[in-house]
């Protein structure tokens, strides 16, 4: 009997105790999505929202890859590959862009000269990630070079080079101050229209991993055959066979968006970032780590540029991303400018209920 009176006690209790923790649960889904729709809230007089849920769009992608090597005393050598377009098709889901380009010139071509290249952007209203993944193969040219008067430089402009490679992989964060009037996803993802000119102060985050491998006696070599010299040597700073370095970043900037006519918007954001930076490498006279090494605060920059058309239903436009790093010791200076230019064209549907009612 004791039991039974226990067990029903305790079922009023778990009944008395269940609706609220019901509640309570319903509270807390209530803050979580009060917290995700915080990432697209928007000013409507300012911004028009998205009226689809999904895209399709073509996308020509061209790459751009330029680097500096010098040393102390001067000498120095410019390279970057040739500037190949990309073409394919992606498809959207709101915030999330899915796709595939491929450059038409790379087809058969040898596994130690293909690029791989991986980038992935995320443009809500209050945040954006930048993605990126790139392991450039062997296909630069000698842009420019000077290795002191004795050297005639300019017959080495255009020439191949394959003995370098370079590998970047970062991330980079940043939050959007004036998020609920300024619109990175009018610019950059098509997902929404900026109808009133407005700009916005930009914060980030990045950390970026890179890899620089040079053969040093290849680059001899060459000066050597181009230039009729019958000896030559880069100077010591430049003889190093591989450096690894990484780097932790705090940025700040200013992005606007310009109105100019209707539909169409015109975007210029700029960033600096104060960037922590540490490597390690091998020198062909010191294999060790100690033999190259530096630890050293360096300004680099993110630029953004876009243009584009959008009434809502059909877009059209063209967007440019630019980093550069600069890596700086007494002995050694590397400079790196990547980025890429996109133009495409795409079209909206699966129109969201809210918007098919005001028709």
């Amino acid at each position: 009997m004791k039991h039974e009176i226990m067990k029903t006690l305790l079922l009023m209790i778990l009944a008395l105790l269940l609706p609220l923790q019901i509640e309570a649960r319903k509270r807390e889904l209530g803050k979580a999505r009060k917290v995700v729709r915080g990432f697209s809230a928007i000013d409507t007089s300012y911004i028009e929202p998205q009226h689809y849920n999904f895209t399709v769009m073509l996308q020509s992608t061209f790459n751009y890859d330029f680097y500096r090597l010098a040393s102390s005393n001067g000498d120095y050598v410019d390279l970057s590959p040739d500037v190949i377009m990309r073409v394919g098709p992606y498809v959207g889901w709101r915030w999330f862009f899915l796709g595939y380009t491929f450059e038409l010139k790379n087809l058969g071509v040898s596994e130690g000269k293909l690029k791989k290249e991986f980038d992935f952007y995320i443009y809500s209203s209050q945040i954006g990630i930048d993605l990126f993944y790139r392991r450039t193969g062997s296909d630069y040219k000698i842009r420019n070079a000077g290795f002191g008067p004795n050297v005639n430089a300019n017959r080495l402009e255009g020439v191949a080079f394959d003995g370098v490679n370079v590998g970047i992989t970062g991330i980079n964060t940043y939050y959007i101050f004036n998020h609920n009037r300024f619109s990175y996803p009018a610019a950059f993802s098509q997902s929404t229209c900026q109808k009133i000119s407005c700009g916005s102060w930009i914060a980030g985050l990045g950390y970026t991993r890179n890899s620089l491998e040079f053969d040093s006696k290849k680059l001899e070599a060459l000066v050597q055959d181009r230039c009729d010299i019958p000896s030559f040597e880069v100077d010591s700073g430049m003889k190093f066979n591989k450096v690894n370095y990484w780097d932790v970043s705090l940025s700040g900037g200013y992005a606007y968006n310009w109105v100019f006519a209707r539909n169409c918007l015109f975007c210029a954001s700029a960033q600096l970032a104060l960037a922590y930076k540490r490597s390690h490498g091998n020198t062909e006279s010191n294999s060790s780590s100690q033999g190259f090494q530096f630890n050293n605060i360096n300004l680099d920059g993110i630029g953004r540029f876009g243009i584009v058309y959008n009434n809502t239903r059909w877009y059209a436009g063209a967007s440019a991303i630019l980093h550069t790093n600069n890596y700086r010791k007494e002995r050694f200076e590397t400079y790196n400018v990547f980025g890429c230019l996109n133009i495409y064209t795409g079209y909206n549907f699966g129109i969201k209920p809210r918007y098919r009612k005001k028709k």
